[in-house]
């Protein structure tokens, strides 16, 4: 349970168990002292009510004394006697002084009850003892004795009864003083019980407390320190693990945030590096291809015109159509188109062979020649004119334009505009785009695919979205998509120019193309986003983005 405490909570834990043993610890000590000083207090006192009971006792001592009969008469006994008896009632007011000073000051257990009780027997026994001494002085007769001039028995009754009353008074003091020390005993037993057993009890807890410490605190902070240590020196694929409940391990969440963060920003640097690079690279190929292009593609041109020509010529010699009964030379045909073996002069053995020929040189001349055009299209400046377009119209266009397509027959092309998007574009170019990529996509797909197409407008952006259902793209083919020469057609016809071309259109106008493939088997989608508001041609092509 308290593994799920928070912080706070653990550390006002372990400071009320220290406060609880604090307390406890003071309170023993207090209780100690305070019974140490109402000891010495209450000693104090009734050493002085004490001292008085002696001197009380003294005077009642000499109050006993028996009379010297030989040095007064009886009226002089009598004066004396009474003299005593003063004297040892001020002994007995000076006592009750010090008995209400202890009273006062709250010094006695009893609250003087016992002493109370003898100082008023003391005053009763004076007054029964003067009394006494009143009687002893009237002369008494009894049967014509004569009077007789001794103290009265009832004086020296009275007398002893004052000494022993005096001396219960001092048993009393004496009672009280036990008492008081017993009482001090049994405090200093309780308080040194109570400060032992607290201070084995925080000795405990706090043995306890420091084993927690290291299990709350330490142990996560240790735990932290180490995989924030290794994170800092690049390791952003280590997760912290911290289970402590508390706010360190919310630090700790953190952090594992913070290197998720800094992981996918590391990512993304290093993905943009490679894509600069890659860039370099193709610019690279494509400066190389401008080039060249430039100075070769008219040369190679005029080689090719007139290899095609050369083999439409003999294509138009050898070919023979009969027609009315009679026998005429047929025009030159692209492709070889309308040869029939039987028709040509040579051995029948050898024309299927001559025919077959043709039909190639004259398809890789004319490919030969597509290439060189597409070369072209490297070495001219692209055209800056630029206007307001509808981009829907666009793609509409394109698809009108495809419908009798080849490559269209058997596959579904599903077209969805949500509202009229406007950018100032191209309108050749960017429709050059939606070709290349409409035709990929239909060339990629088997009969009963379904090439989707979106376009809208997303985050100031204008967006054409082209989803198939074909063969789908590996991660490899993803990364090179863009790079010139680079194909992987399915028909095999491609000359890997296409995709590289229209990258270059849409980095011209500000805009991305993304390629993104689930794998292969599983279709492929390309994303193109262009900006709504003119943009400068970018001077050096952003990296297009691959997504598997």
């Amino acid at each position: 349970m308290a593994g799920r405490w928070r912080f706070r909570h653990k550390l006002m834990l372990g400071l009320g168990l220290v406060v609880g043993i604090l307390v406890l610890l003071l309170a023993g000590t207090l209780k100690g002292l305070a019974s140490y000083r109402a000891t010495m207090s209450s000693m104090d006192s009734k050493l002085l009510e004490l001292k008085e009971a002696q001197n009380l006792k003294v005077v009642m001592t000499d109050l006993a004394a028996p009379p010297n009969h030989e040095r007064c008469n009886p009226a002089e006994e009598i004066a004396e006697l009474r003299a005593k008896l003063q004297n040892a009632r001020n002994a007995l007011e000076a006592y009750q002084q010090k008995l209400q000073a202890t009273l006062q000051l709250r010094r006695d257990l009893d609250r003087g009850l016992r002493e109370q009780q003898q100082v008023e027997a003391l005053q009763q026994l004076f007054a029964e003892l003067g009394q006494a001494i009143t009687e002893a002085e009237v002369p008494q007769v009894h049967h014509g004795a004569p009077p007789s001039p001794r103290r009265h028995e009832k004086v020296d009754r009275v007398i002893t009864r004052l000494v022993h009353t005096s001396n219960d008074l001092q048993d009393v003091i004496y009672d009280d003083l036990y008492h008081r020390i017993t009482t001090a005993k049994s405090d200093y037993r309780k308080a040194m019980w109570l400060v032992v057993s607290t201070t084995v009890v925080g000795v405990v807890l706090m043995v306890g407390l420091l084993r927690f410490f290291y299990a709350w605190i330490f142990y996560p902070i240790r735990d932290l320190e180490r995989g924030v240590g290794r994170v800092a020196q690049g390791d952003f694929e280590h997760h912290i693990e911290v289970h402590s409940g508390d706010e360190i391990e919310d630090l700790a969440e953190a952090f594992n945030d913070m290197t998720r963060r800094l992981r996918d920003m590391y990512t993304d640097l290093a993905h943009q590096v490679n894509e600069r690079s890659r860039q370099l690279v193709r610019s690279e190929r494509l400066a190389s291809v401008g080039f060249l292009a430039a100075g070769v593609a008219h040369e190679i041109n005029n080689p090719l015109a007139s290899i095609a020509f050369c083999a439409e010529a003999l294509e138009a010699r050898l070919f023979r159509k009969e027609e009315g009964g009679r026998t005429k030379e047929e025009g030159p045909t692209r492709g070889g188109s309308g040869i029939h073996p039987s028709s040509f002069i040579l051995h029948p053995s050898e024309r299927e062979v001559v025919a077959k020929y043709l039909r190639m040189i004259q398809e890789e001349a004319f490919r030969c020649k597509k290439i060189t055009e597409r070369l072209l299209e490297f070495s001219r400046p692209g055209e800056r004119h630029r206007e307001p377009a509808d981009l829907v119209e666009i793609v509409q266009s394109v698809l009108d334009m495809l419908q009798h397509h080849q490559s269209c027959k058997g596959k579904q092309v599903v077209f969805k505009p949500l509202g009229r998007v406007i950018a100032r574009v191209n309108v050749q170019e960017i429709k050059s785009v939606v070709l290349n990529l409409v035709v990929n996509a239909l060339d990629s797909m088997e009969d009963g695919g379904t090439l989707t197409i979106r376009v809208r407008q997303r985050d100031g952006m204008a967006e054409m979205e082209f989803a198939d259902t074909g063969c789908g793209m590996t991660p490899e083919v993803l990364e090179n998509i863009f790079e010139p020469f680079f194909t992987r057609s399915r028909t095999g016809k491609g000359t890997g120019l296409g995709l590289t071309i229209s990258h270059r259109i849409v980095s011209q106008h500000g805009g991305e193309i993304e390629a993104a493939s689930p794998g292969p088997g599983q279709g492929s989608t390309f994303t193109v986003r262009l900006p709504l508001q003119p943009a400068e041609a970018a001077a050096d092509e952003p990296p297009a983005r691959m997504v598997a």
